[in-house]
């Protein structure tokens, strides 16, 4: 990378939990080189409650920059000056990515018993919003992921629920169109 380089951020969530696997699969020589590789400059942890403590650096030594954090009260902003996200399999932090039109690699928390999260993401990698890996293959997909064959995930369109609510309700079709107006 040149020095005068564009900063291009990675950003890592584990929500509330703790998943230290994912943490230290990210603080790998070896991810951190595929980032590199891959033109990233910055690398941001966000550790939740795990245990495990990731290797700060600066980048001065033409490597990824490092730092990290337990919590915040949001992490939108994180969200929306990265490049890319790595986050766990949650809910609430993949769709609030693809909402941004980010790419995400979600990492599936196999030590999880009802393994719900792992159905969302195989099924939103299936249909190509975002790239499904496990901690142990994260280098991997990093190293294979084609981020322009993701494609946008559709905004939602709530106006097939409310028109089933005011049927419900017995209002006519358009009653909520002319109560905004």
């Amino acid at each position: 990378m040149e020095s005068g380089s564009m900063r291009r951020m990675v950003f890592v969530t584990v929500g509330t939990t703790c998943f230290d696997a994912l943490v230290a699969a990210v603080d790998t020589a070896q991810v951190k080189d595929q980032l590199w590789k891959k033109g990233y400059t910055h690398l941001l942890i966000q550790m939740g409650r795990g245990s495990y403590v990731p290797t700060k650096s600066s980048g001065d030594d033409g490597s990824v920059a490092v730092d990290y954090f337990t919590f915040s009260p949001s992490i939108k902003d994180h969200l929306r000056e990265a490049s890319l996200i790595i986050s766990h399999a949650g809910s609430g932090s993949i769709f609030e990515t693809l909402h941004l039109g980010k790419p995400l690699v979600v990492v599936v928390n196999e030590d999880l018993m009802d393994n719900h999260q792992s159905e969302l993401a195989e099924e939103l990698a299936e249909r190509k919003h975002l790239i499904c890996a496990h901690p142990q293959t994260l280098c991997e997909t990093i190293k294979n992921m084609d981020l322009e064959s993701l494609l946008p995930y559709p905004p939602a369109d709530a106006t097939p629920v409310a028109q089933l609510i005011n049927g419900f309700l017995g209002f006519p079709d358009d009653s909520l169109s002319q109560k905004l107006e």
